[in-house]
């Protein structure tokens, strides 16, 4: 398990304390739905690429999720990042 934490300002905290009953509560919501959604959009990629290319897919969604990033078809936000920046770099230099 890993943690994330934000620092806010105090003034930060009081506009959320005023949109969210409680904004601790909120973020960790917001984070876990945002993975949730990322997690549903990578077991897409790795179900599609496996009936493609007559892989066995793992079994459940975590062992799909790691299958996923040990194929390579899913990457990391930074990866791609690099991967652009690079290709950005490839085109300039031509």
């Amino acid at each position: 398990m890993a943690t994330i934490s934000i620092e806010v300002t105090d003034i930060e905290l009081k506009c959320m304390e005023y949109c969210a009953a409680d904004p601790q509560d909120w973020a960790d919501n917001a984070v876990t739905n945002r993975a949730r959604i990322a997690g549903d959009e990578i077991v897409g990629l790795v179900v599609a690429h496996c009936n493609a290319n007559d892989i066995a897919i793992a079994v459940g969604r975590d062992a799909q999720i790691q299958q996923a990033f040990d194929l390579d078809v899913a990457k990391t936000a930074a990866e791609r990042n690099a991967e652009a920046e690079a290709e950005m770099a490839a085109k300039e230099g031509e």
